[in-house]
């Protein structure tokens, strides 16, 4: 038999083993925190210097102008990106063509969806590129249910046709 000392640190013992493997359990599965900032800022001094950050911090975005978030009509969380970046650029880009999609994870959480528009009847116009970018927001009910992706950022660029250049409201012209 074990007095009653050896039970109290073996109890203890076990108790802090718990707490530890606890506590490193939690860490390891919470979904990234993703703070979306909807203030319109005061100075137009700061709205260059956040835009130049921006891409230094995302060099893809680059030659793509930002969609404000709160312009889109649709849902900015779902359980799969092709469809929420899809229903997000539809009102967006209303001309007939066709559409190519292409969707990458460069990591667990993070979603990247690509859809490039080919307008129909364009004289000027060659393509229309929407890039989507999202992050996990958590899961629905269950463990076992698909993740809940939210968008982050939208943008768009337009490819003009050989003849035809693109003027500073971002519309080609021929």
């Amino acid at each position: 038999m074990l007095s009653g000392k050896w039970k109290f640190l073996r109890i203890l013992l076990l108790g802090i083993f718990i707490t530890a493997a606890t506590s490193v359990y939690i860490t390891q599965h919470q979904p990234p925190a993703t703070v979306v900032n909807t203030e319109a800022p005061e100075k137009e001094q700061f709205s260059v210097i956040q835009h130049a950050e921006n891409h230094l911090v995302y060099p893809e975005r680059v030659n793509y102008k930002s969609i404000p978030l709160t312009s889109l009509n649709s849902a900015l969380q779902g359980s799969d990106p092709k469809t929420l970046a899809l229903n997000a650029i539809e009102d967006v880009g209303e001309e007939k063509g066709t559409r190519k999609v292409e969707v990458i994870y460069p990591q667990p959480n993070q979603a990247l969806v690509t859809i490039t528009h080919i307008p129909q009847n364009s004289a000027a116009v060659t393509a229309i590129k929407y890039r989507v970018e999202m992050n996990t927001f958590g899961r629905s009910l269950l463990v076992s249910s698909p993740p809940v992706w939210e968008i982050i950022w939208a943008g768009s660029q337009i490819q003009c046709k050989s003849g035809s250049r693109q003027s500073k409201s971002l519309k080609c012209e021929v």
